[in-house]
């Protein structure tokens, strides 16, 4: 049986490894795009320019440059601690210092304040979060393992749709990158709690996480255990004002990060 050391570490990993395989699969579709139009330029469409293609070549080499600056930074984790290997994803989203650290720490606090052990994660898979998945996962899984708290699952909701994963913790954030749509307008927040209280155990903590208020109707007294709230980034005035009532009326609390 593995110790906890050993799993952190592996978790840690799992971050760059999860980087790479997105950063590769954008190569293989730019390239694949760089072959679609090349090939419609020599038949004559007169919609392909030459412009379109020098701007594929520059996204190409980007994105390789990328990919071997990942795989770099893999091999820079073999040997390193789990704390190095934490500290190194914290600061590529500005949080390895100063302000941004300051209220990262004081998010952890929050959440070992938590009560219970289990918590369960809850994530805005609509459009607007799409552009966050490549750093936001990686740093969940940091929260998850400074927080000391057992990840007992992962919800995420978009457009009365929901998908909840149980298992290990890399399983379930795979689960999260391969399944969550990522698309659609409508935070049916109080859908998916509607949802979890009723069809799947309840944890000792939920912690809610997006950056937009919900679209549908929250039943704030039907939600058996507390919500600790996470708007992202620079979430507007609406979203913290919800967020901020589901964490109070649940008995939970409103944590603050900030990503750079």
């Amino acid at each position: 049986m593995r110790s906890r050391r050993e799993q952190d570490t592996s978790s840690i990993y799992e971050v760059f490894s999860d980087m790479a395989l997105l950063m590769l699969a954008a190569f293989i579709f730019l390239f694949a795009m760089f072959l679609m139009v090349s090939k419609a330029q020599d038949s004559g469409e007169s919609l392909k320019t030459k412009q379109q293609i020098a701007q594929l070549e520059e996204d190409l080499a980007s994105a390789k440059a990328r990919n071997l600056e990942l795989l770099q930074e893999m091999d820079s984790l073999v040997g390193s601690t789990s704390e190095q290997q934490m500290q190194k994803v914290l600061a590529s989203v500005g949080m390895g210092k100063g302000q941004g650290r300051k209220d990262f720490e004081m998010m952890i606090k929050g959440l070992r304040a938590l009560p219970g052990r289990d918590l369960h994660l809850v994530i805005d898979a609509t459009g607007s979060m799409h552009g966050v998945t490549a750093f936001l996962i990686p740093v969940l899984r940091v929260i998850a393992i400074r927080s000391g708290k057992h990840l007992s699952a992962i919800t995420w909701y978009a457009d009365n749709r929901l998908g909840t994963y149980s298992g290990t913790m890399g399983e379930m954030f795979d689960y999260l990158m391969q399944s969550a749509p990522f698309i659609g307008n409508k935070e049916t927040i109080g859908h998916t709690f509607d949802v979890l209280t009723r069809d799947v155990p309840i944890p000792d903590a939920y912690m809610l996480i997006g950056d937009e208020p919900p679209t549908d109707t929250v039943h704030y007294h039907t939600i058996k255990a507390p919500v600790f709230t996470l708007p992202l980034g620079n979430s507007d005035t609406s979203t913290k004002v919800a967020f901020q009532k589901i964490a109070d009326v649940s008995g939970g609390r409103m944590l603050q990060l900030r990503f750079q």
